[in-house]
């Protein structure tokens, strides 16, 4: 697929929304409205969507990422910028995937099962060691 055209951008990102919408669903995380637009993203790669918060009507209150790596959401009280929303679950990623090397739960983080962990710790490390470096490249940050 030609990534390239709006066409292929527009049904990425909405199909990106949908996922997310799943995900948040199936995490039982109440919550307000999700961006209709991503607020930052790489096609095909990943996505950040800033999502309501379900207390504070128009604010955001949480992020939730999505795209060629797992679903996850943060809270916006640790991130203000996509940028470092990025950055903190990329943290979280490395540090989760050391645990799950040494056989670890990391709590308030779950990813399959500890049977699965030797096989998805290190794609873990790698998404966010990819992600950690897209957050250093300034021109990853820009508006097009």
């Amino acid at each position: 697929m030609d990534w390239d055209t709006p066409e292929a951008e527009e049904q990425w990102c909405a199909e990106r929304r949908a996922e997310v919408a799943g995900y948040l669903a199936r995490e039982e995380l109440p919550h307000g409205r999700i961006g209709d637009w991503p607020a930052w993203f790489l096609v095909p790669y990943v996505s950040l969507w800033a999502v309501e918060s379900s207390e504070h009507a128009g604010e955001v209150g949480w992020w939730a990422i999505c795209g060629d790596l797992p679903c996850d959401y943060l809270s916006a009280e640790a991130a203000a910028h996509p940028r470092a929303a990025v950055r903190a679950i990329a943290e979280r990623w490395q540090l989760a995937a050391g645990h799950m090397e040494n056989g670890l739960p990391l709590p308030g983080f779950s990813v399959g099962s500890p049977e699965e962990w030797p096989t998805l710790a290190p794609l873990l490390a790698s998404r966010a060691e990819l992600l950690l470096q897209i957050v250093a490249d300034d021109e990853a940050w820009q508006d097009p």
